[in-house]
């Protein structure tokens, strides 16, 4: 069976993208159906800092094609060869379409080069399944930063080669 190239690409982000990324992510939290209240108490969780994009201990990476952009993760170190998913975010119009899946292994490929050897994920509970399909085992849970007392779950895949 052939291999066909993906129609996208992904790609370093840009300082000056991070306040279209921060809408794309509160667009995308949206997709499952969140009141506007709730969408806006997540905002400040939810936004990319420009100041951030490019530094040593945290990436931000795209998934673009000719149209813009589609898709974006970003991690960020916490200790030695431990990172954190901190956003995983796909336009509504293109979920379900392998965007997301190719953004985890891309994340997870980065660090393996990077000689990590553990993602923790704190995820939306609509994103279980995601998140589990790419080879996350629940760990437990974690208290939001937006919604006092709501808990989510917490996620981990260990990564290969370390």
């Amino acid at each position: 069976m052939p291999i066909f190239p993906r129609p996208y690409t992904i790609r370093n982000a840009r300082p000056q993208e991070a306040e279209w990324l921060s809408e794309l992510a509160v667009r995308s939290k949206g997709y499952w159906g969140y009141s506007p209240e709730f969408l806006e108490a997540c905002r400040p969780e939810l936004a990319v800092d420009a100041n951030r994009i490019g530094s040593d201990a945290y990436s931000c990476k795209v998934a673009a094609d000719k149209t813009g952009i589609l898709g974006f993760y970003t991690v960020e170190k916490v200790s030695k060869g431990v990172y954190e998913l901190e956003a995983l975010f796909v336009d509504p119009e293109h979920i379900g379409m392998g965007i997301g899946q190719s953004l985890i292994q891309h994340a997870i490929e980065l660090l393996s080069d990077y000689g990590a050897s553990r993602l923790i994920i704190q995820g939306d509970p609509n994103a279980c399944p995601f998140y589990i399909a790419a080879g996350a085992k629940q760990i437990g849970y974690r208290e939001s930063e937006s919604i006092p007392e709501r808990q989510l779950p917490l996620f981990e895949i260990q990564i290969e080669g370390c």
